[in-house]
């Protein structure tokens, strides 16, 4: 596999870096029992190889990352109490659409993101922001920079696969599910991770600095104004969708991570079209319209100015309600495996791809997955047409093939269609 190229790191050691325990060396040594004349310690994946002089005691040394992910870790529980409020996500007034969406990804992350488009000013980034309270814990291994699942082989990363081929016992440790900002002035380094070329001039040690796509793994990237992303950027998001994982090529080296994320974007049509390739990438789209009820609007304002007036007193009074929805979302993640859909239903579904004119089979899959997601949040073990009709627009409208011509919004041609195969 292309992830497993190369060999460990060995470096050299003097002697004397050995046997003081107070030798002002940057690397980490607790982990290493050392002999003289062997090699020995913990081993470093990722195709770095350097060798040291005959004679002399060599080591292996361990991917730095792992440690300042521990930190990390620490100083994340330490700061969770001065963190930035969030708006609530049940405080949010409408938007229904947008929110179905965003839950069914939380239940079933196996549907591929959201793509949510919609006029400026109409609370697309405060609503996904606001699913961060929302989101379940899942099991990592402990110091793993990739939030490596210790039971699912497909969301390891390479070191901890390798520990568990033998038989090592691995720390496993309750952690929320993460979400990370794509920012659009992101360079490619930050965004896929580097090697620190400067420690292994100064150290002799090449360590590889995990980027923004190994902290999204197992968890939510979000691109706010996505339309707007360089295509660098979106070159790098679409190899990783495609294959669930990021490779690094720098300098003659082979570095690779998983990077299996719930990819989430928001933009305003207004400012520019996606391109159709990272579009098919989206699992679901959803639309989002300015609200016109005068006094609908009212209530927003009057919510949002409680909030920015006592943020914790805000927060507070949804608490009940957060819960609740906490509740119901671990409930439907636990019950999604059991929920089951008739071969008939399936066969409408894709009936209905098929006269639309879909390209390829995402939309028959995600249609699947979605409203078996709908029908665990529901609390029900079996999926209805009911269950389709209202997901089935999100999941195959930016699938369409656009036409000029056409004045028709392209989410009431998959209902019209979806109507005449389910009657």
């Amino acid at each position: 596999m292309a992830s497993t190229l190369g060999t460990s790191s060995i470096v050299t050691l003097p002697a004397r870096y050995l046997s003081s325990p107070s030798s002002s060396s940057k690397l980490s040594v607790h982990s290493l029992s050392l002999t003289p004349g062997q090699n020995c310690g913990r081993k470093f994946y990722g195709g770095i190889g350097i060798h040291g002089s005959k004679g002399r005691s060599q080591l292996y040394v361990a991917n730095v990352a792992t440690e300042v992910n521990s930190v990390e870790q620490a100083q994340k529980i330490v700061s969770e109490d001065s963190a930035r409020p969030v708006y609530p996500f049940s405080a949010i007034v409408g938007q229904d659409e947008m929110k179905l969406c965003l839950l069914l990804n939380v239940i079933d992350p196996k549907i591929g993101g959201v793509m949510i488009m919609g006029d400026r000013g109409t609370g697309k980034s405060t609503t996904v922001r606001s699913l961060v309270d929302l989101l379940p814990e899942i099991k990592v291994v402990s110091g793993d920079p990739y939030n490596s699942d210790p039971e699912d082989p497909e969301f390891m990363g390479i070191e901890v696969r390798e520990r568990v081929i033998k038989g090592d016992q691995l720390q496993v440790v309750m952690t929320k599910i993460n979400m990370v900002d794509l920012p659009l002035g992101a360079t490619e380094d930050r965004v896929c991770g580097t090697i620190d070329i400067e420690k292994a001039l100064t150290e002799g040690v090449k360590a590889f600095e995990p980027g923004l796509l190994a902290k999204a793994n197992r968890g939510i990237l979000y691109v706010d104004e996505v339309n707007l992303l360089d295509d660098h950027l979106v070159d790098v998001l679409l190899d990783s969708a495609a294959s669930g994982w990021n490779t690094v090529e720098r300098e003659g080296i082979s570095i690779s991570h998983p990077a299996r994320f719930i990819l989430i974007g928001s933009g305003n049509p207004e400012e520019g079209e996606l391109r159709p390739q990272l579009l098919d990438r989206f699992g679901m789209h959803a639309q989002v319209g300015t609200v016109r009820d005068a006094e609908l609007r009212v209530k927003i304002v009057e919510e949002r100015g409680r909030f920015d007036r006592n943020p914790k007193e805000f927060r507070d009074s949804y608490k009940a309600e957060q819960e609740k929805l906490q509740t119901q979302i671990s409930s439907a993640r636990s019950t999604l495996p059991s929920v089951q859909i008739d071969q008939d239903l399936k066969v409408k579904i894709s009936k209905v791809c098929a006269e639309l004119n879909v390209d390829g089979l995402r939309g028959d899959i995600v249609t699947n997955r979605a409203a078996k997601a709908l029908a665990a949040l529901k609390g029900r073990d079996k999926v209805s047409a009911e269950d389709i009709a209202t997901v089935i627009p999100n999941c195959l409208r930016h699938r369409l093939r656009k036409d000029p011509l056409e004045s028709i919004d392209s989410g009431l041609l998959v209902i019209e269609k979806f109507y005449e195969v389910f009657s």
